[in-house]
């Protein structure tokens, strides 16, 4: 199981980023993004794509992120653009959630409290210069799946089918 922590959210400025990193864990393979604020309008928004689009993702909310790193029963990734090469400690990494079988993925929205460095397993980097949150998770997933994430299946309501020009998109009714 794969649960993306997501710190920092603040409701006017960040509703639109949070939102979309909820869109990218689902895309890229995620199973839930954990929120330290509740903001039901990114829970509803997440549900309804969900429910069109397919999969089991859910959105979360936690009154103690601190509490909720330290009891998470897995291995603990923090994103930072302070910590190690993620190149350099992927597949440590791997190796690691393939013996656990949990990993909890933490991204920031505004600067991160320094405990947050010391209670996870890795600190890793994306690069070392500032760029989104989003980007940051969508690079390490897909590096951490081998460029298999985003092939998954999610049976939804709402298909896209690949081509090279136009756009094709099937829509199952109620007897698909």
């Amino acid at each position: 199981m794969i649960t993306v922590l997501r710190l920092g959210h603040r409701f006017e400025r960040d509703k639109r980023i949070s939102t979309h990193i909820c869109l990218t864990a689902r895309a890229f393979g995620a199973d839930e993004v954990v929120f330290d604020v509740r903001d039901e309008r990114i829970e509803e928004s997440v549900k309804r794509i969900t429910n069109e689009w397919g999969g089991n993702f859910k959105v979360n909310f936690t009154e103690n992120y601190n509490d909720f790193i330290k009891n998470f029963d897995g291995i603990k990734v923090h994103l930072t653009m302070y910590g190690l090469q993620v190149n350099d400690i992927i597949r440590e990494i791997s190796d690691k959630v393939n013996e656990s079988k949990n990993m909890l993925i933490i991204v920031g929205g505004q600067k991160v409290e320094s405990d947050v460095y010391f209670i996870t397993d890795y600190n890793v980097a994306v690069g070392n210069q500032p760029h989104s949150e989003v980007a940051a998770l969508a690079v390490f997933m897909d590096k951490f799946f081998n460029g298999k994430g985003i092939e998954r299946k999610f049976n939804g309501k709402i298909e896209v089918v690949p081509k090279a020009r136009g756009k094709d998109v099937v829509r199952k009714g109620k007897d698909d």
